[in-house]
């Protein structure tokens, strides 16, 4: 009976493993999108003498992250998550 339990636990979790690794790739998909469109928005910027860092636009950032949250993961997690994806944004190259 343990020996059924535990082949049922190893199969569920090798199958929200595979689900982990799907979303993984889908996350990766959407983060080079948003680095796309931030190049776009950085090549934008100067034909409207804007600078290239916006104070007020990563608090709108953090601000919208906030609404959209729906939880297990916590407000400031999220706002670490994404002060290093803002980081990493900010050296893109292209």
């Amino acid at each position: 009976m343990t020996d059924d339990l535990s082949a049922e636990a190893q199969a569920r979790i090798a199958d929200l493993r595979q689900r982990i690794d799907a979303i993984d790739c889908q996350i990766v998909q959407l983060l080079n999108e948003r680095a796309r469109l931030a190049l776009e928005i950085r090549h934008l910027k100067p034909q409207v003498h804007w600078g290239l860092y916006d104070p007020k636009r990563e608090e709108e950032i953090f601000a919208n992250l906030a609404r959209c949250n729906q939880g297990p993961l916590y407000a400031e997690n999220l706002r670490e998550i994404y002060e290093a994806i803002l980081h990493v944004m900010k050296e893109l190259r292209d």
